[in-house]
């Protein structure tokens, strides 16, 4: 989910620059009066040049504080939000997920842990639950797609965990043969699809006594990240090839290939309205797809690295975006237009939406002995 593979690019990132000339007047004379009226003039002029600056500067941001647009109001909400930190691992934070309740944030970690947070709509830790049992990094991990309780780790470890987040236990172990990276869980609960570093998918079926691999299939193609389609009838695969495979499932066969990016495309997510999928690659944008044609609409380029994970607000109507520049892009869906931009600490390895609240966790590459341990969310009104 937010630990594909990322490859070291440069992008140039285009800037805009201004100069402004500044219209001189002279007149001879031959005495230090008139000289020094010029000069006078000349500095008065200047003053009036850089107030007049400032009272457009004032009069515009006025105008945006008074606007009625609904970019512009979205924006000040935005502004006006907070972000909380919560401590608890002891090394970085690879991956976070939400419960489907919104009640829960869970974090992987490379401390070999997953930390579970249970808060409240203010902010408040309500219950705090560690992980153990993974003997390496924890890579990724997701909740049940309907039971908050149940959630899914997967691990350098060559394993995969469910646990019982009410318990605090893990119930199941299923041991895979590679480094897990992706995972993704059928719409239904009923399957997994787990991802190595060495492109084999491993589909783990949970609704057996005892969660099992029942089919495994090797990519000739880097494979990035995975999604099951809201209906489960399909596969999705993001590739270094720069583009989405989109598999049946479970046959695997080849339904459609679509060219998304000019370099690797590394992230997914359907969008929670069911209209749109977003994709975001090593070209720097942000990719949004209407999957009732599969054509691109419109695409988001309002950052200037390779794109690592991506995620849609509760009511679809936002999309955040992040990267290796330390901050993640907030934009309207519809419209495409920047809403706002959040600053963080580090480059950002994970972001994503709560299913119920307009609150965003975030958490990365952060070497700060205090934040690396930290996973931040962003949305409280106080």
């Amino acid at each position: 989910m937010n630990n594909r593979r990322t490859t070291a690019v440069t992008t140039a990132a285009g800037g805009s620059s201004s100069s402004s000339g500044n219209n001189s007047s002279s007149s001879s004379s031959t005495n230090s009066s008139s000289t020094g009226s010029s000069t006078s003039n000349n500095s008065n002029n200047s003053n009036n040049s850089n107030n007049s600056n400032n009272s457009n500067n004032s009069n515009n941001n006025s105008h945006k504080e008074d606007s009625k647009d609904p970019i512009d109001i979205a924006s000040r909400q935005f502004a006006g939000l907070k972000t909380k930190d919560y401590e608890g691992h002891v090394k970085k934070i690879n991956t976070v997920a939400w419960s489907c309740d919104g009640k829960r944030v869970a974090t992987g970690s490379v401390d070999e842990t997953a930390k579970v947070w249970t808060i409240d709509r203010k902010g408040y830790v309500e219950k705090e639950l560690e992980l153990k049992g993974h003997t390496s990094s924890v890579m990724t991990l997701i909740f049940h797609p309907t039971n908050p309780n149940l959630l899914c780790t997967a691990s350098g470890d060559k394993t995969v965990r469910l646990w019982d987040v009410k318990a605090g236990k893990c119930v199941q172990t299923i041991e895979t043969k590679g480094q897990n990276i992706n995972i993704t869980w059928s719409p239904n609960g009923q399957y997994i699809a787990v991802g190595n570093k060495k492109d084999v998918i491993s589909i783990i079926d949970t609704k057996q006594s005892k969660a099992k691999i029942v089919d495994q299939r090797k990519f000739a193609v880097q494979v990035n990240e995975m999604a099951f389609s809201a209906t489960g009838e399909y596969l999705l695969l993001t590739t270094g090839n720069g583009t989405i495979e989109i598999m049946k499932f479970p046959s695997f066969n080849r339904a459609h290939v679509i060219e998304a990016h000019t370099g690797h495309c590394y992230a997914l997510q359907f969008d929670p309205t069911g209209r749109y999928l977003a994709t975001g690659g090593a070209d720097s944008v942000v990719a949004l797809w209407d999957l009732s044609e599969m054509v691109q609409v419109r695409t988001f380029q309002n950052l200037d690295s390779p794109i690592r994970t991506l995620s849609f607000s509760n009511d679809g109507k936002f999309i955040a975006s992040a990267c290796e520049d330390k901050k993640i892009d907030i934009s309207d869906v519809e419209s495409g237009r920047h809403v706002h931009t959040l600053q963080s600490r580090s480059e950002v390895n994970c972001i994503s939406f709560n299913p119920k609240n307009m609150l965003l966790a975030f958490a990365g590459d952060e070497s700060h002995e205090r934040y690396a341990r930290s996973v931040s969310v962003f949305g409280f009104s106080s």
